[in-house]
């Protein structure tokens, strides 16, 4: 049987994918009878493209018997509230990324959820896409040996592009900005793969427009017994190629295309997106999945392991838990910026970000 699920706001455009797929594929189980958002326009627009049922009040939808979970994709400064309400409805939950603007909102939507007692992942495409799992599976199996280094290059175009300063997503009353915005993304990447690190030491600039502020910047985690993590973000990227670069004792990993400008950026026919060297056998390892052509095509990618967490096949991609620690992550940048230090990931200054 199909589970209802209501849409609470449209802002963050990746629920448009989800909707697309599950409207499209119903043997995924998923249908989505009604939405709301607080802007008329965009609900009026989601409603027309989905058939969906244009709802004027989040109560009402939460209230709705036909409305088993929600995915909650609004403005992130309204993410906490709407955890809350969906909680207490006794709804599933699937949230967007960012988790939250700050750390006492981000505890506000972990108590809820435990309160409640409901189930609830964050929507991070990153920790299901089919290479990364590969790359965690390497990494498990000890097929390359200690890993020494490990890079994540991440990057948009958005911010060359001048209308996006009137955009949510770079106003900090609704996102803070693009560094809090979208380095959530790698980030949350290296917590999955690695685990959560001691500290971090950040340089984070505006360097184009400063109306969209913070634009590029690296992080580097540090983790007691190694290997040594970068993070390097920059959001006024036109094209890319290489967006993974583990250095190992066995051998080195390369991944291509994993980003919006490197799977945007024309590609050699046939050109491997994983691959990984091994001392021991003197040869290039290729991995037989492809690169989507597209980033949308990544983001699409989460609808099927949703659809499966919904209907309890699968554990949830991130708790709210793990959320909470990859906004932790993302805010002590700002200190380490700030103060010119490396900041623990238990430093109370994070709190008060």
């Amino acid at each position: 049987m199909a589970i209802g699920v209501g849409i609470l706001g449209f802002a963050h455009g990746h629920v448009n994918s989800y909707c697309s797929r599950w409207r499209d594929e119903p043997e995924m189980g998923v249908r989505v009878p009604a939405g709301w958002d607080h802007d008329p326009e965009r609900l009026a627009q989601a409603a027309e493209q989905f058939g969906l049922d244009a709802v004027a009040d989040a109560g009402e939808l939460l209230a709705r018997e036909d409305i088993e979970a929600v995915v909650i994709a609004a403005e992130t400064a309204r993410h906490a509230e709407l955890v809350e309400k969906a909680a207490a409805a006794g709804k599933a939950i699937i949230l967007q990324k960012p988790m939250a603007l700050t750390m006492p909102e981000a505890d506000r939507i972990v108590a809820a959820v435990n309160e409640a007692g409901v189930p609830f992942t964050m929507a991070w495409q990153m920790r299901v896409d089919p290479q990364n799992l590969q790359i965690k599976e390497l990494l498990e199996s000890g097929t390359l040996g200690r890993w020494f280094m490990v890079r994540r290059r991440h990057g948009l175009s958005m911010c060359l592009n001048d209308a996006f300063a009137d955009s949510w997503h770079v106003d900090p009353v609704q996102n803070r900005d693009i560094w809090a915005d979208d380095a959530a993304h790698p980030i949350d990447f290296i917590h999955w793969l690695l685990g959560v690190p001691e500290a971090v030491t950040a340089e984070i600039r505006t360097l184009h427009n400063p109306r969209m502020p913070m634009d590029n910047g690296i992080a580097i985690y540090h983790y007691p017994d190694g290997p040594l993590v970068e993070v390097c973000c920059s959001f006024t990227t036109r094209a890319a190629e290489n967006t993974v670069e583990i250095i190992a004792e066995n051998g080195t990993l390369v991944q291509n295309y994993g980003d919006a400008p490197s799977a945007a950026t024309p590609r050699p026919e046939g050109a491997c997106g994983l691959k990984w060297f091994l001392a021991d056998r003197g040869e290039w390892v290729y991995s037989d999945i492809a690169s989507p052509d597209s980033q949308g095509a990544r983001i699409a990618g989460l609808a099927a392991p949703l659809a499966e967490f919904l209907h309890g096949r699968r554990p949830a991609p991130a708790t709210a838990e793990e959320g909470r620690i990859s906004l932790r992550m993302v805010l002590a940048c700002y200190i380490s910026t700030r103060e010119g230090r490396r900041v623990r990931l238990d430093d109370p200054a994070i709190d008060d970000v």
